[in-house]
């Protein structure tokens, strides 16, 4: 079965039994807590470059000098 960089539930628990023995029962928790946290500041932060380039750009595009073409 081809998934195309969908992970299947077999992988996902492959990866949880891993993250348990390399992490431990108590300290994966706070891992995940401190995944989650890293995700959604660069989620933020690409969102803040979106925003500066798309801003950036209009206002480009209001400062070119207008020609008939």
């Amino acid at each position: 079965m081809v998934t195309f960089g969908i992970v299947t539930p077999t992988v996902a628990v492959i990866l949880l039994v891993l993250a348990l023995i390399v992490i431990g029962p108590g300290k994966l928790p706070e891992a995940g807590k401190s995944l989650g946290r890293g995700l959604k500041e660069f989620k933020q932060a690409t969102n803040e470059v979106e925003d500066t380039v798309s801003s950036t750009t209009e206002s480009i595009k209001e400062n070119l000098p207008k020609t008939g073409l």
